[in-house]
């Protein structure tokens, strides 16, 4: 399993992924779940994905496939090409969906899981940060100002923080902090979740990604705010009285 994560804020949007993906207590390994894709100053697309490992990286390279050759297949533009982001989650909904029913017919004697989700994030030149979470059926929703954030995978550990502290007028500095501590209780709590991670920050009206990050297992920073959230806890806990 995996955990993913997206805010859509004011200042622009933040998102984070971690690597693992387990098959089984003895068949665990690390594939990348953040795949970026830009043309700068016209657009730029973020697919994060959670679930079945063979329904993601064939619905990732389907779409790749798209972009590079625009008239292979059929007449749906690819992601680059879209004219919005509605658009852009329409056409990976489409794929994801063609894929999975495409797994299913090969996998359903074995009792096989094909689940799988993403969340699309992005802008285009002339249009504003959008933000989708794309179910395994290919439908969506959007992040709102009233859901400013999108989660897939293993997500209830890394909930109450982002419920908390989280809104469209959060700092682009403190979501990255929100989103790492957010995942900081997944992996506490969840061992199908693993290190690396990776970060992605695009700033509104860049148009390209503005900071890309991999944190690596022992990393320490991050060991250093795990260590001073957790004692942030310990004490707080300790001064609430019954």
């Amino acid at each position: 399993m995996t955990y993913c994560v997206g805010l859509l804020l004011n200042q622009g949007m933040v998102l984070l992924s971690d690597t693992r993906t387990n098959a089984g207590l003895d068949n665990i390994a690390t594939y990348r779940k953040t795949f970026l894709f830009e043309e700068p100053g016209e657009r730029v697309i973020a697919i994060l994905t959670a679930g079945s490992l063979s329904v993601t990286q064939t619905t990732i390279a389907r779409l790749r496939d798209k972009i590079d050759d625009p008239e292979h297949g059929d007449e749906a533009p690819s992601i680059m090409t879209a004219p919005t982001m509605l658009a852009v989650a329409e056409v990976v909904g489409n794929t994801l969906a063609s894929v999975r029913q495409d797994v299913d017919a090969k996998m359903s004697a074995a009792k096989v899981s094909t689940s799988a989700s993403m969340i699309v994030a992005g802008q285009r030149k002339g249009g504003g940060p959008r933000m989708f979470l794309i179910y395994p059926e290919g439908n969506f929703i959007e992040a709102t100002e009233d859901t400013p954030f999108l989660q897939i995978g293993e997500h209830k550990y890394g909930k109450p923080i982002l419920d908390r502290v989280v809104t469209t007028e959060t700092p682009l500095l403190d979501a990255q902090k929100a989103v790492l501590l957010s995942m900081d209780s997944t992996l506490r709590s969840n061992l199908s979740v693993g290190m690396p991670l990776d970060l992605t920050v695009i700033e509104r009206d860049a148009l390209k990604v503005t900071m890309q990050r991999r944190i690596e297992a022992g990393d320490e920073q991050f060991r250093e705010m795990s260590e001073a959230w957790s004692q942030a806890l310990r004490d707080g806990f300790s001064r609430i009285s019954i």
